[in-house]
């Protein structure tokens, strides 16, 4: 998982951490939101699908980062880290509970 970082302990990056990660996060937004986004998401728009990836990928990398960090030149680069994925993946998910860009997504005007 690219967005944990050069040192991300490489048992947390293997494909079975990583699909328990993102099926956690993915859980976490549908909550967040109050919308299934997962059962919706064969019809989603692209821009949607983007924004969810972004949210669930930064939920996780920071899953992997917080398994050990131990492999990062200073806690504070880890914690950094922490901030900006948290950051984003927040941010993501008030786009996708705002109504105004619900309308935006749905096409309508």
């Amino acid at each position: 998982m690219r967005k944990a970082g050069a040192g991300a302990n490489a048992t947390a990056i293997t494909e079975a951490y990583t699909n328990d990660f993102m099926a956690q996060a993915e859980s976490m937004i549908n909550v967040a939101t109050r919308k299934n986004w997962s059962d919706a998401y064969g019809g989603l728009n692209i821009d949607v699908k983007e924004i969810l990836k972004l949210a669930s990928s930064n939920l996780a990398a920071m899953m992997v980062i917080n398994y050990d960090m131990s492999g990062y030149s200073s806690r504070t680069e880890a914690e950094t880290m922490l901030d900006v994925l948290w950051s984003t993946a927040r941010e993501a998910m008030a786009v996708l509970q705002d109504k105004k860009s619900e309308t935006f997504i749905d096409g309508e005007t």
